[in-house]
């Protein structure tokens, strides 16, 4: 569905939920779709100011039976309608209200207050952790036209590869964040007025509702045009009610599918040897956990890149579909109109697939219907939400109980964090103190033989400042520990031990030759790809 399509459903929905709230509140209904661009003005019946401060707007006079008449919305305060029935009434003049929808008001606005032109400067970050151009943006936002305000703010972050953008009421203002490099900076306040604006575009954009006063979720999908064709922004839409409005959280994903490969992920010779063992095998499971943002999407999508050729069948369940894949069927699961993973995934084994991805295990029933098809002919992808790789095995136990099948179908678990990159044009080399040095040395003492550095001469490297690199850092790298699943961990997992511990499972990893994300961190601080204050930052 396009973006244009998608705007049509929202509005006919919004009109029909319209059409019912004033059903149940004894009031007229009106479409002002019907006259939106062609009803004549009533400028000289009440101001702007009041227009966007209540959410009403003037219909002309004479258009109805009575002398005033005015177009309100479900935000028009109760009392400020009084307000008008007694002023009007005082001059023994007619009064009338009848309900619109949102979208109705705003293009009506559009009419009686054009909007002017705005230039957009980009959006800049300061050394300060706020943006260099913080007060002309919010400027920027409090006149730009509605339907500008959230391109504008799109098109801000896709180019300074922000994650996320949050949008958050705080009592006297609105406050408006972009997480770059994992890192949330400040880049513009704006009034509750111009907030309305802004999110009346974005449920608008992402079909969710305005009057809602719970949770919700919505997807925006962004064509931009660039040197090498059309190039197609995903993005998440989070709100959630707070005590002084509707919060927004827009997740971009905005992968590059260049960087969709495994030699992004940094594994070492022997590690994706082990890796490509197992990926190549046609049954098993292989998870890949973390926090939210540490790369776990990008991580399954590199597989499935690596696998995706004509001889395999690949289906993923995904919750939303965050990248398009050629020659991969993507099959979208909308949780919250109830749609399950679990009833997904029982649908998809009818296509016949070689290799399935689940975008996220999040109940039981869909641990185990995933583990039922990763032993019965099935590559299995997934990602699981757990501090690390041994941290998984609790939870997935606690949630299913002692398995001795997903013991037998669990052959690696991959536990991931993203840290940022020094910029290689200004960071600076120094030595350590002594306490530090020991550190490090306690750390990397039991990596496997050939993985150990020479640590007799420790060096790291800090961060350095530049207009270019306000903070010293410039992307992101990943650090990955991988797990493979041999008889000493399928034991703990069948539970043939008396007490499953992760920290024994870790241990026994480690004794088979994991290399921890804390060592890979480590590792890439003494390379001078990052900062120990940056992996202790994430870790």
């Amino acid at each position: 569905m396009n973006d244009e399509e998608r705007v049509r459903r929202f509005r006919e929905t919004e009109e029909k939920a319209t059409q019912k709230r004033a059903e149940l509140l004894g009031l007229e209904y009106y479409d002002a779709r019907e006259g939106e661009d062609t009803l004549p003005l009533a400028t000289e019946t009440i101001s702007i100011d009041e227009m966007y401060r209540n959410r009403i707007v003037p219909l002309r006079q004479g258009s109805y039976n009575q002398s005033h008449f005015f177009g309100i919305t479900s935000s028009t305060p109760q009392s400020y309608i009084n307000e008008l029935r007694d002023r009007y009434s005082a001059q023994t003049e007619d009064v009338g209200f009848v309900m619109i929808s949102d979208s109705g008001w705003q293009a009506l606005m559009n009419r009686y207050d054009p909007p002017k032109e705005i230039i957009y400067d980009d959006v800049k970050i300061s050394k300060e952790g706020e943006s260099d151009t913080h007060d002309q943006v919010s400027k920027t936002l409090e006149s730009v036209r509605s339907e500008d305000i959230l391109n504008y703010l799109i098109e801000q972050a896709d180019k300074l590869k922000a994650s996320d953008v949050h949008i958050e009421n705080q009592r006297d203002k609105v406050r408006i964040r972009m997480r770059i490099d994992g890192t949330l900076h400040p880049v513009a306040e704006i009034s509750h007025d111009k907030n309305r604006v802004l999110f009346a575009a974005l449920a608008s954009a992402s079909g969710l509702s305005t009057a809602a006063n719970e949770s919700q979720t919505g997807h925006i999908v962004r064509d931009f045009e660039t040197e090498g064709g059309v190039r197609t922004l995903n993005m998440r839409v989070e709100t959630a009610p707070t005590a002084y409005g509707q919060d927004v959280v827009m997740r971009l994903f905005n992968f590059d599918q260049s960087m969709l490969n495994l030699d992004v992920l940094g594994l070492s010779k022997d590690e994706r040897a082990q890796f490509e063992e197992i990926i190549s095998h046609p049954h098993g499971m292989v998870m890949v956990v973390g926090p939210t943002g540490s790369g776990k999407s990008t991580t399954l999508y590199s597989v499935l890149n690596a696998l995706n050729e004509p001889g395999r069948k690949i289906v993923t369940l995904e919750d939303p579909i965050e990248y398009d894949i050629t020659g991969v069927t993507q099959i979208p699961i909308d949780t919250d109109s109830g749609q399950s993973f679990a009833d997904g995934f029982r649908g998809v084994l009818r296509l016949d697939p070689d290799v399935v991805m689940v975008g996220e295990i999040r109940d039981a029933d869909t641990a185990k219907t995933a583990i039922q098809a990763s032993i019965t002919g099935h590559l299995v992808l997934c990602t699981f939400h757990a501090n690390d790789s041994a941290a998984a095995f609790a939870r997935i136990i606690d949630m299913i109980g002692i398995n001795p099948i997903f013991a037998t179908a669990i052959r690696l678990v991959i536990g991931q964090r993203l840290v940022r990159k020094l910029d290689d044009r200004t960071k600076t080399e120094y030595e350590p103190d002594e306490a530090t040095k020991n550190w490090i040395r306690e750390v990397l003492q039991n990596l496997p033989p050939g993985e150990k550095p020479n640590l007799d001469n420790i060096k790291l490297w800090k961060p350095g400042i530049s207009d270019e690199s306000p903070f010293g850092y410039k992307g992101r790298t990943v650090l990955m520990e991988q797990m493979i699943i041999d008889e000493r961990i399928q034991s703990f997992l069948r539970g043939d031990e008396k007490e499953i511990s992760a920290l024994d499972i870790k241990k026994s990893a480690q004794a088979d030759g994991m290399v921890t994300m804390l060592q890979k961190g480590v590792l890439k601080a003494l390379a001078g790809e990052t900062t120990l204050e940056e992996v202790n930052r994430v870790l």
